[in-house]
């Protein structure tokens, strides 16, 4: 069955644009700022160039435009604003509507344009850091509320994971002699979300550094195994969904009695699942709640 998106409910218009349906209807019903298609019960329903026009409307208004103003203008005349108020501050914000245009219609020239924008002003660290982060927290948000279906999420995931792995490939020459420290990237068991792993490759490579990457849902007994191979290892670890919250603790403790057995080893901890070890501490395990803090001491 076909579970594509071509219209979209007022609901899923505020998830898209952060703007509340309440102000939706009163932009609609007092400016005619968009016009919806009713269903035979009168609900509401917008095709993709309703919601294109409400976040260039959107960005206007945060640049300080008023929306009576707004809803004076053609929808080629907004463009054309959206175009002529950008700074680095609005490029972004546009740059985030663009994307998520890209992956609502499947238009993969739209998302290597914007990319390409983005890339020409900022290093792919900075684009990650400031645009893909902040995208792939909303996507999270748009799946969880069924604005989005796993189609459209596997469709940019995809495309940000390929950009990473083209960055990844052009440092990994640089790679440090294996008797060196190794960085030893991976996933728990049942955890598949690899973008913010491959993100920390990317950065650690980047750097010199050698770099091993084992990916995603593996048993610790699997990767104690490097252990065996090298006599320095840093493990890296990104906890996005898994383990469950009343199991992180444990797991951590798990691992450091089967893989952080040499006196050198240490494991570094990143993703969504660190909020739950605020409270933690242990000189053999780091707990990085924003990737930020770890590039400025690498």
């Amino acid at each position: 069955m076909n579970n594509i998106k071509t219209t979209f409910s007022i609901k899923d218009l505020e998830n898209l644009s952060g703007i509340k349906a309440h102000t939706i209807r009163i932009w609609e019903k007092r400016y005619n700022l968009l016009e919806p298609m009713r269903t035979d019960t009168n609900i509401r329903l917008y095709d993709i160039q309703n919601l294109q026009k409400l976040l260039n409307v959107v960005l206007l208004t945060k640049f300080g435009y008023k929306i009576s103003r707004i809803s004076k203008l053609s929808t080629i005349e907004i463009e054309n604003y959206v175009r002529k108020v950008q700074n680095e501050k609005t490029a972004n914000n546009h740059a985030l509507s663009a994307f998520k245009m890209a992956m609502l219609n499947f238009d993969q020239q739209l998302f290597l344009n914007t990319y390409d924008e983005l890339l020409s002003e900022k290093d792919f660290g900075v684009v990650f850091l400031e645009t893909f982060i902040p995208l792939l927290e909303e996507i999270g948000i748009l799946w969880t509320t069924n604005t989005i279906s796993p189609s459209h999420e596997h469709f940019i995931s995809y495309l940000i994971k390929h950009k990473i792995l083209v960055n990844i490939e052009k440092h990994v020459s640089n790679n440090l002699d294996t008797s060196e420290n190794v960085y030893v990237l991976f996933l728990p068991e049942n955890e598949i979300h690899d973008l913010g792993l491959l993100f920390l490759h990317y950065e650690i490579v980047s750097r010199g550094n050698h770099v091993i990457y084992l990916g995603r849902s593996l048993p610790i007994e699997d990767v104690a195994e490097l252990n065996n191979h090298f006599k320095s290892v840093t493990f890296v670890t990104y906890l996005t969904v898994t383990p469950e919250e009343d199991n992180i603790i444990d797991y951590l403790k798990e691992f450091k009695a089967k893989a952080l057995t040499n006196e050198k080893n240490e494991l570094l901890v990143f993703g969504r699942r660190t909020e739950y070890l605020t409270n933690f501490s242990d000189a053999k395990i780091k707990v990085y709640p924003e990737i930020a803090h770890f590039l400025n001491e690498i």
